[in-house]
């Protein structure tokens, strides 16, 4: 793809999300596109956001699971920016013209004091440069088809890090714990929509451990010449399968002693 593809792909995205009408699978459309062409259109829509007046708040890592991997033919996360407007109030409701068809996950959040390092960072520096880690929820959506009608050919691993790896939205819990006060493998949540529970899961989900996940984060944006900044969140990975929000729906995500996190999805 050239840059001028980039620009193309990242306008129609955009205009996807502030119409919410999804456009359609931009890997057949762009049938040589890769994975460093996706983060290209992600990054040419990060820096419209920035000038139209957005303020990054941190980063999210998705395909983090085994199984989700596998699903793909991929053998790596991927990420997306988190920006000040998708921050969602712990108890409060989504308008129903927000998204188009938002789901939701459960994971634990890293909210940096300072920057982890780059190339060589470890688990442990990881862990030095946190704050404090807390429950939350990541809100998902799709600027892009899921499956194209005609051919019936599923979106791939390119269109979703091409639309900001499917992020939408971010509930933080209020509970604040020390990086290191529990064992992030052994964190996990009930979740539930309208009071039936619908996934379980543990934080070793995430890679082994949540933090290998910022890990690769960190790594990942010091190539691309990049860097997590002091303040921002980290979504580290989600250990459930996505939850489908329908207009009506309310998650509550229980994550025992380490917290609790609800969002409404509104009918109006």
């Amino acid at each position: 793809m050239t840059p001028e593809d980039h620009a193309l792909a990242a306008r129609a995205l955009l205009e996807a999300e502030a119409s919410r009408r999804q456009i359609g699978i931009l890997s057949l459309r762009y049938p040589q596109m890769t994975m460093e062409d996706a983060y290209a259109i992600q990054d040419v829509i990060r820096e419209a956001k920035l000038s139209a007046g957005r303020r990054i708040i941190g980063w999210k890592i998705g395909l983090t699971s085994r199984a989700m991997q596998s699903a793909l033919g991929i053998e790596t996360p991927d990420s997306g920016v988190l920006f000040d407007d998708m921050e969602f109030a712990t108890g409060s409701s989504v308008p129903r013209d927000r998204f188009i068809a938002p789901r939701i996950e459960a994971e634990i959040a890293f909210v940096m004091k300072r920057a982890p390092g780059g190339a060589e960072v470890t688990e442990a520096d990881v862990l030095a440069a946190t704050d404090h880690v807390a429950p939350a929820l990541e809100i998902l959506d799709t600027r892009i088809l899921r499956t194209d009608p005609r051919t019936g050919t599923p979106r791939n691993v390119c269109d979703t890090i091409a639309d900001n790896a499917a992020n939408a939205g971010i509930v933080l819990g209020t509970q604040a714990h020390p990086a290191d006060a529990f064992d992030l493998r052994w964190v996990g949540a009930i979740v539930s929509r309208n009071g039936a529970v619908e996934e379980t899961g543990l934080g070793a989900g995430v890679l082994g451990d949540p933090v290998r996940g910022v890990v690769w984060l960190a790594r990942r944006m010091a190539a691309r010449g990049q860097r997590i900044e002091p303040g921002h969140i980290i979504l580290s990975g989600s250990f459930i399968r996505p939850v489908e929000c329908p207009p009506g729906s309310r998650i509550e995500a229980d994550f025992g002693p380490f917290g609790r996190v609800e969002i409404g999805f509104s009918r109006i």
